[in-house]
């Protein structure tokens, strides 16, 4: 069965989209790419290392000690909210918390005393892979979304910067300077429009964008069936996620000294935070060398992934090395953390505790696009 296959036929539109490689199911196009495999099929093979690296710490919770100051050190259940509390408030987004249980009428008015200027991203206080993430342009869509959430939600200032990266950083405890482990730059779901095929024809020729079909479908702000001029961009999904159709590419040779000296110098601002990735929006490479024109959408713990391994020009070979030496950064961190700093890692019963709370989140955000 081919995808057109599996999508309704747009019987007003008789125009047909050129014949490609992407007209195969979305089963072979995730079998054929491993990019695209569950994080159990990606890790299972390494897991030996992490369980060597636990048996050397003596704990199988050993990465809490990695950023003190950040709950479970930023590896499951840590707040945003409360990582962005760490942070120097002008490198991070206008950003506010809503809790569960409020009205739409309460929820709107605290958006509108926070005087926010539209359109804003609203998205789970603890989340992750873009889940629940959503671009919104009213006061009232976002209360209402928010509402129907019964999640704590934050509603973030809109970043119209038009580059993203992931950065990773690390700094042993014991030394003065941090470094870049690696840079992940991020091309947005964006289709360009010939002046015959709908949006939904146009994602049909690309594998990376079938496979967010479904998720797409479900969008009311969407509409697939439009047909976009010669020429014409649109960016479908504003947001830097590999898991929202976002295309990871591996940016290692934009790592110099002047960004790392900004990077390191902006870290050292966030007390205790010695290991994990920089989701930032910003202008141009210049800009971000500089320390100019950015904001640090996300800051993630001891739970980040070295992103750039996902660029599918990188083998599965790959993507295992750069996991086993962050892995072995991290160890190193968290053990001289609790060794010289006195951070005790989570017992046994506080890592299962948060591996079960984790796994109850997980069920409410899978039903969340």
């Amino acid at each position: 069965m081919t995808v057109q296959q599996l999508v309704s036929p747009l019987k007003e539109n008789t125009y047909k989209a050129p014949v490609s490689k992407s007209e195969s199911t979305p089963f072979l196009i995730k079998l054929l790419n491993w990019e695209y495999w569950s994080f159990g099929v990606i890790y299972t093979p390494i897991y030996f290392y992490w369980f060597y690296l636990c048996i050397r710490a003596r704990s199988l919770f050993f990465f809490s000690a990695a950023n003190p100051s950040i709950e479970n050190g930023g590896f499951l259940m840590e707040r945003k909210s409360d990582i962005y509390k760490l942070m120097p408030q002008v490198y991070y987004p206008k950003t506010f918390l809503v809790e569960p249980g409020y009205s739409v009428t309460l929820i709107a008015s605290l958006i509108r005393n926070e005087l926010f200027n539209f359109p804003v991203i609203v998205k789970p206080d603890i989340g992750g892979k873009g889940r629940g993430v959503k671009k919104i342009d009213t006061i009232q869509e976002a209360a209402l979304y928010i509402h129907q959430c019964n999640f704590p939600m934050l509603v973030q200032e809109f970043v119209a910067y038009e580059m993203e990266a992931g950065i990773f950083y690390y700094r042993y405890p014991w030394k003065e300077k941090g470094n870049i482990s690696g840079i992940v730059a991020k091309e947005f779901l964006t289709v360009t429009g010939d002046g015959m095929a709908t949006i939904e024809q146009l994602l049909l020729q690309n594998p990376r964008y079938v496979l967010q079909l479904g998720a797409l479908q479900k969008m009311t702000e969407i509409d697939l069936k439009v047909i976009l001029k010669s020429s014409e961009e649109k960016i479908l999904v504003p947001f830097g996620n590999h898991a929202r159709g976002a295309k990871f590419i591996d940016a290692a040779d934009k790592i110099n000294q002047a960004l790392e000296e900004t990077i390191d110098n902006i870290c050292k601002q966030v007390p205790d935070f010695y290991y994990g990735r920089l989701d930032i929006k910003f202008t141009d490479w210049k800009d971000l060398n500089e320390g100019k024109n950015l904001s640090i959408i996300e800051l993630n713990g001891a739970g980040s992934e070295p992103t750039h391994m996902y660029d599918p020009s990188h083998s599965l070979f790959f993507a295992w090395k750069e996991i086993i030496r962050h892995w072995k950064i991290l160890w190193r961190i968290s053990t001289w953390n609790k060794k010289n700093k006195n951070n005790l890692y989570l017992s046994f019963k506080q890592g299962i505790k948060m591996f079960k709370e984790n796994k109850i989140v997980e069920k409410k955000l899978d039903t969340m696009l």
